[in-house]
């Protein structure tokens, strides 16, 4: 454009204002500017509560009440990262490691480059990588999807429970299996080039722990009846070993539990890896505050005063103060209040659809504003974070149990608010590195956030309302993508927390009570690790060891799965350790292109085949392979005696 278009001025009449039709040659600022603007974080925020609703609740929420309840949860989050930006983001010690591919991406694509004689240029390879790993994805994608996860262990033992439970990547211990899609290793930990090989080994040594040590303990010992259900599932289940029938405990109309009916019915239960599920993500959340008040509390007290008395700059901090001015604190305060008030009044008006009053709002704010420091300072120093969204669900679960809509409407608004002021805050860190002015990132966040939040739920409305038996597996078509793993995993969480309630589930009535013993572990294991480092600060690989990132692997699995965390563990280790170690060059030169053409390719490619084929109908040729699975059909069935499954052995 900047080749073809008149460079002629043109003037409005009766103004001093004055635009060129062509602007000069597109910059390495205004490419970032634009992606922000195109990929604006939680464009689909609250539509989670919508889907959960129509899907398994089914009850529709008309769509004013909708469209309002997206626009308001999109925003509020977006007044809090004002609070923190002078430690998150002026500060040095907050690098924020996802930033680094961002930074390595638009400098590849935009910097000249001197190509050294029989190597490849940085943009030379993003373009090969892209397109090799474009050509290449039409075959998991596509043609055999089921090469995300190659289970050889089910398929030498095709009748045996207990070999296909130890060898299914996608419903097991996933012992042998593998997977050979990028996707697949990346889709729920990040790409595994993007972090610090530290961080990629306290994740593996947290999935060894968690599947290979206490899954095995819990379920071969049957704690909990655990042999009646699967092995590894985030499904719920009755006392019979079958799929929890909600809608026997729940009046229909008015969307509220009914005590009786439980009764009458059977208590909840859940998989030993549920089970674990929700007990690490409890000890990551504690732990995580644990760890930053040992080893970074004293620093960040520091780093904070110092911050606001103007007193520490690095090199990246003078040249913006040089040359930009801050984004007035007005703006978030002004956008923060607002959004609340907003929020508040979407609440009382459409109470009887999202069953949460004006108090919840409220105290969802109040625990953002204490979670939100903890969660970004841990992911601006390991590249990993914690998970909120349980002790929301926990919080209100006791405030107001037996009211799934309000449930989910509260964790939405706690969770989609602190996540959007941390992404917020992560790129406001990239302008600051890339040296682009803050009130020009704001005004684009706000427009792009605008934008995508009214195309995404437009898309979302329209999937929810025309993909028929969305979320429901066992009842789509053969190849069918629209499985919805995370929001039937939501599901199992809001019957828990918002139907049946924890005072009925954990504490002090319930089944699991147990699980709360994980708060206490999380804040005491930090704690071994820090004296350890005092007593013997030569050894620095003690200080290494972080808690937070083992226990939190137990956030994600299930629904990730053996598959996911082993093929992203094992690039992560070769490229983050190995190479760093053995190639430092290529690795500076190569590693953070790699990820993102990795990621670019495998993208694109899978739009290309929603786009024209799946939209379509066209889910690939009709054979084994196109199952998104690993076959091992006996992997899901419980070992009990006596348990009636469909397509299991009964055992006697």
């Amino acid at each position: 454009m900047a080749n073809m278009l008149p460079n002629k001025v043109v003037r409005m009449p009766y103004t001093n204002w004055s635009f060129s039709l062509n602007p000069g040659p597109f910059n390495l600022k205004e490419h970032v500017v634009t992606t922000m603007l195109a990929g604006t974080e939680s464009a689909s925020a609250g539509f989670e509560i919508l889907s959960m609703s129509k899907i398994f609740y089914h009850k529709d929420i008309p769509l004013l009440p909708a469209m309002l309840l997206v626009l308001s949860i999109q925003f509020l989050g977006y007044g809090f990262a004002g609070i923190f930006t002078k430690l998150l983001v002026d500060s040095p010690y907050m690098w924020w490691p996802s930033t680094l591919v961002d930074v390595s991406f638009y400098r590849t694509l935009h910097e000249p480059e001197k190509r050294v004689k029989g190597k490849l240029s940085r943009y030379q390879f993003f373009i090969i990588v892209i397109v090799v790993i474009f050509t290449y994805s039409i075959v998991p994608v596509y043609l055999f999807p089921s090469i995300t996860a190659l289970s050889f262990v089910c398929w030498i033992w095709k009748d045996s429970i207990t070999a296909q439970q130890i060898g299914s990547g996608f419903n097991g211990l996933g012992i042998g299996s593998f997977a050979l899609d990028w996707m697949t290793m990346s889709s729920y930990v990040g790409s595994p080039l993007a972090l610090p090989a530290f961080v990629v080994v306290n994740t593996m040594a947290g999935f060894i722990l968690i599947l290979y040590v206490l899954l095995p303990l819990s379920y071969w010992n049957n704690a909990y009846d655990a042999k009646r259900f699967p092995i590894f599932s985030t499904s719920i289940f009755d006392v019979h070993g079958q799929f929890y029938n909600v809608s026997r405990v729940i009046d229909e109309k008015s969307l509220t539990f009914n005590e009786e009916a439980y009764n009458s019915y059977s208590k909840l239960y859940f998989s030993a890896s549920l089970m674990l599920n929700y007990g690490f993500t409890l000890a990551s959340l504690t732990s995580s505050i644990s760890h930053i008040a040992l080893f970074y509390g004293r620093s960040i007290w520091l780093q904070s005063v110092n911050s606001y008395r103007r007193q520490m700059q690095d090199v990246h901090l003078r040249l913006m103060k040089q040359n930009y001015e801050s984004i007035p604190l007005w703006w978030f305060y002004s956008l923060l209040f607002s959004m609340m008030g907003f929020s508040i009044l979407v609440c009382e008006i459409f109470n009887n659809q999202l069953q949460l009053r004006f108090w919840g709002v409220l105290l969802a704010c109040a625990l953002v504003f204490l979670l939100l420091l903890p969660e970004c300072v841990m992911e601006a120093s390991t590249g990993q974070g914690f998970s909120t969204k349980l002790l929301l669900e926990i919080i209100i679960g006791y405030l107001q149990s037996g009211k799934p809509i309000a449930n989910i409407a509260f964790a939405t608004y706690g969770s989609t608010a602190l996540n959007t002021a941390k992404y917020f805050i992560i790129q406001l860190k990239l302008a600051h590195y890339m040296k682009i002015p803050p009130k020009v990132m704001f005004l684009i966040q706000i427009l792009g956030s605008l934008l995508t939040c009214v195309v995404s739920f437009s898309i979302g409305w329209w999937f929810l309302y025309s993909v028929k038996n969305i979320c429901y597996p066992e009842l789509l078509p053969k190849g069918s993508p629209w499985t919805c793993p995370w929001e039937r995993r939501s599901f199992a969480i809001g019957v828990t927390w918002g139907v049946i309630g924890p005072t009925r589930m954990f504490y002090p009535h319930g089944t699991y009570s147990i699980i709360f013993i994980f708060v206490i572990i999380g804040l005491l294991a930090p704690v071994g690790v820090w004296m350890l480092s005092r007593l013997y600060p030569e050894k620095t690989w003690i200080r290494l060891i972080n808690w937070p990132v083992i226990f939190g692997v137990g956030t994600i699995v299930p629904p990730a799965t053996s598959i996911n965390i082993w093929s992203w563990f094992i690039v992560g280790l070769i490229f983050n350790y190995f190479v760093f170690r053995k190639f430092k060059g290529w690795w500076a030169h190569y590693n953070y292109v790699l990820s993102v053409g990795l990621d670019s390719g495998a993208t694109f490619l899978t739009i290309f085949v929603i786009i024209f084929l799946q939209s379509r109908g066209i889910y690939g040729p009709d054979w084994w392979g196109l199952e998104m699975d690993d076959h091992c059909p006996l992997a899901h069935c419980p070992t009990a005696s006596g348990v009636i499954v469909e397509g299991c052995p009964l055992i006697s």
